[in-house]
């Protein structure tokens, strides 16, 4: 596993107080800097000093921000398309809003109509950034995920992978080591599939009734938490195609470079620290 900085990325003091690591890249933080800059809200010190330390994790302001992994290009082209759809940045989201997006993007950007199939995809996809089902998701979990779908569709597997940190690598390949049982470097389709839940570890108030064992990422199997994952992503060949193509999907084999390739997005959106899923995995 690649060795944390020894001092703080803010101060740059190394002290006798307690440094917090960032779980996607190496760098430390007293929660002290942290306030002080505005990195850290009162509401989410707890989080911060109960999860750093533990398997599920903390990440960082830099990790944290799905949008840095944006071109400059990629990050003017998706405000202006919320310009158009008369999304207004900072507000929450209702599901008709989501919507009434989604059939824009469909529209302009795809050249095609959202079936009704689609719009239960879309529909999910909402509840599965909505983990506390107030019936509307905040603005950073919606740019976030369309931030993760401009990633997805728009740059490839390999590009995605040269984003993954040392860390995050780190953990995939202990994933892919413990559902290779028996040691040939090859798993299932199936398993690779099984192994995108598993990145999706959430810190929220279902945490204590919401358990499920997994095999995984620091050691063989952990229990954490996983935040309304469910329905398929409209891009997964789960999506669509016959019973029998998903079998041969199910069962084909795949090695670790291929492994990393297919579960690369999953990591990346699973870097925020919010409870939502910003890219649900398919089932």
């Amino acid at each position: 596993m690649p060795v944390n900085d020894e001092m703080c990325e803010i101060c740059e003091v190394w002290t006798a107080e307690d440094l917090y690591p960032c779980r996607v890249c190496t760098r430390v933080f007293h929660d002290g800097c942290l306030r002080e800059m505005g990195y850290l809200r009162n509401d989410s010190v707890q989080e911060l000093t109960e999860t750093a330390h533990t398997s599920m994790g903390w990440s960082c302001y830099y990790c944290d921000n799905i949008n840095l992994l944006l071109t400059e290009e990629e990050m003017y082209s998706l405000m202006e398309t919320f310009k158009q759809c008369k999304i207004i940045p900072e507000s929450c989201l209702g599901s008709d809003d989501f919507l009434s997006y989604k059939h824009f993007v469909s529209r302009q950007l795809f050249d095609e109509q959202m079936t009704e199939e689609m719009e239960e995809l879309e529909l999910g996809q909402f509840s599965a950034l909505d983990p506390e089902k107030r019936g509307q998701i905040e603005w950073a979990d919606f740019l976030y995920h369309e931030s993760i779908r401009v990633l997805e569709k728009f740059r490839s597997q390999n590009s995605l992978v040269r984003l993954l940190t040392a860390k995050e690598r780190e953990r995939a390949r202990a994933s892919f080591t413990a559902l290779d049982q028996d040691k040939d470097g090859l798993i299932t389709g199936g398993e690779s599939k099984k192994a995108q839940h598993t990145w999706f570890r959430k810190h929220t108030k279902e945490s204590q009734s919401c358990n499920v064992r997994l095999v995984g990422l620091c050691s063989p199997v952990l229990n954490f938490s996983i935040s309304h994952v469910g329905p398929i992503s409209e891009s997964s060949p789960a999506s669509s195609g016959s019973g029998k193509s998903r079998d041969q999907d199910e069962n084909r084999q795949v090695d670790w470079l291929e492994f990393l390739k297919e579960n690369a997005i999953y990591i990346l959106a699973a870097r925020p620290n919010s409870g939502a899923v910003h890219l649900r995995p398919p089932l």
